[in-house]
């Protein structure tokens, strides 16, 4: 090998490490992974991987309420002759409008990484494509259109046993929960939460966790939904998910609601309404007197 290519692979090398990092929930380290691929690209002209470091980045940032990053994902999108690239910026630039609940424009972006992918055939990046879709339809209770959507994802990693499809399978288990195909819906949720333990990415149980709380209080067993709701909880508090501490807290107000005891109903509702609705102090007994399940999407 020479020189050259030696630092070339070097180069991939810290991509590679930064990508599975991050794959794994172990996002502090794969963000210094990605700005040390980025510097190693500005270092030599390596427009493609500084590109794709930077979509690596994004992926996690975006997910902590950063949304800078979104004019330069569009640049990427327009002068990248990379399809992967092209594919990795707008699937961000999607997944940014769908946490500021901008479902058009999320869509819009969500079809381009779609084309992308499409035009390079690879099937993991499909399944990746179908699930955004089959979120963004989700979140507006479009249940029908977005378990099709599911559906397809799961057929594209058919044997696969990775985080990625421990979370499909999450959504599909809290679609068919909301159907009322119960069965079907718990088998799914637990398959999810295996596999993401067998990872140990405890940072992912959160989604299975409050879809497990939200399908037990469903059929009224709520000593399983305090228990999946307070470690969904728990896990959120100490990663900073902010939406999964928002709906923890409503799941868990409706299930002690349910269980009678209104004095600790009462506070899950109220630390809700400081934390997230603080001009709105008429929350928590609005909260006491209907059923919470339906005005919440957890998925939304």
């Amino acid at each position: 090998m020479t020189s050259d290519d030696s630092a070339a692979s070097r180069g991939q090398q810290l991509l590679d490490e930064a990508i599975e990092q991050s794959r794994s929930g172990d996002f502090s380290h794969a963000l210094s992974g990605f700005d040390q691929a980025m510097t190693w690209a500005i270092e030599r002209g390596e427009s493609d991987l500084w590109d794709r470091a930077f979509c690596g980045r994004c992926a996690i940032t975006i997910e902590s309420g950063d949304r800078d990053s979104v004019s330069e994902l569009r640049q990427i999108v327009l002068r990248s002759a990379s399809q992967e690239n092209g594919f990795l910026a707008s699937y961000n630039i999607a997944r940014a409008y769908e946490l500021d609940r901008d479902y058009e424009r999320a869509l819009f972006y969500a079809g381009i990484a779609r084309d992308r992918c499409q035009k390079l055939q690879r099937r993991d990046w499909l399944a990746w494509s179908s699930n955004q879709t089959g979120n963004l339809l989700l979140a507006e209770s479009h249940f029908e259109e977005a378990c099709s959507e599911y559906e397809t994802a799961l057929q594209l990693m058919p044997h696969e046993t990775t985080v990625d499809r421990a979370l499909l399978l999450d959504n599909l288990g809290y679609c068919r929960i909301v159907q009322g195909r119960i069965k079907e819906g718990f088998t799914l949720l637990y398959n999810s939460l295996r596999t993401i333990n067998r990872f140990g990415a405890e940072r992912y149980q959160v989604g299975p966790r409050l879809s497990l709380c939200y399908a037990h209080l469903d059929i009224e067993r709520y000593d399983d939904a305090l228990r999946h709701g307070l470690k969904a909880l728990e896990i959120a508090a100490e990663a900073s998910d902010d939406n999964g501490i928002k709906y923890a807290h409503f799941l868990l107000g409706e299930t002690y609601n349910q269980m009678g005891d209104t004095e600790l109903a009462r506070g899950f509702f109220s630390r809700l309404q400081q934390r997230y609705f603080p001009d709105a102090a008429h929350v928590p007994e609005l909260l006491l007197a209907i059923d919470v399940r339906q005005m919440i999407n957890l998925k939304a």
